[in-house]
């Protein structure tokens, strides 16, 4: 009949899986793009720390599990330490550093670029790489001779490490990336980066020997 017919009809209609409710990848993307947008508008020290915080415990979780070699296994205390550094001193003090930057030296063109980088990489980057060290120093228990060893040791390796990375990112940050998105894109390329940070943070330091008089 023709009941049955139509039944049948709705029935086969309501198996068929809809298409309309399935999440397409970009709208899905693009509406987290948006809600990270409105977040930075809302609340930007706290967006930036927790972008930070996300960079540096990625960057440590890929050094400890596919780069470092040994059978130290996976140390979550380190993970924690590094996250932390992110959100409590890498997000905030890069969201109060770059917005003076870009309010002395507002602008795009080719010598304001070259000079963002320039004070970044050779003011910036050294004061930075006390606090990575004196941070872990300090969330480690080490003593202050600890921490002047490690200085000694590591800190211009730190610091000429960067430059492969951040001479380059940086000119594009600073031509291209809107203010408001900087940290964003530093700790997009930061996951990488941290990797080599978080080795060299975390590398044991050899004492030196002691001179005989």
């Amino acid at each position: 009949s023709t009941t049955t017919t139509t039944t049948r009809e709705h029935s086969h209609i309501s198996t068929v899986p809809s298409t309309k409710c399935r999440p397409r990848p970009t709208a899905t993307m693009s509406g987290l793009w948006a809600r990270y947008n409105s977040m930075l508008d809302a609340q930007p020290l706290l967006t930036k720390a927790l972008t930070s915080m996300t960079g540096f415990s990625l960057g440590d979780i890929l050094a400890q599990c596919f780069i470092e070699e040994g059978d130290k296994g996976y140390d979550p205390m380190r993970t924690f330490r590094m996250g932390s550094f992110g959100f409590l001193l890498h997000g905030t003090t890069g969201h109060y550093f770059y917005g003076f930057l870009d309010s002395k030296l507002p602008g795009t063109a080719p010598m304001t670029v070259a000079s963002k980088v320039a004070i970044d990489q050779t003011i910036w980057n050294p004061i930075f790489g006390c606090m990575f060290f004196g941070y872990l120093n300090l969330m480690e228990g080490k003593s202050l001779d600890d921490y002047t060893t490690k200085i000694k040791t590591d800190l211009k390796t730190a610091v000429m490490g960067s430059w492969a990375v951040w001479v380059p990112a940086h000119t594009i940050n600073f031509a291209f990336v809107p203010p408001a998105q900087r940290l964003l894109y530093i700790n997009t390329i930061q996951i990488g980066y941290n990797v080599f940070l978080s080795f060299l943070g975390n590398k044991s330091v050899e004492e030196e020997p002691k001179k005989e008089l």
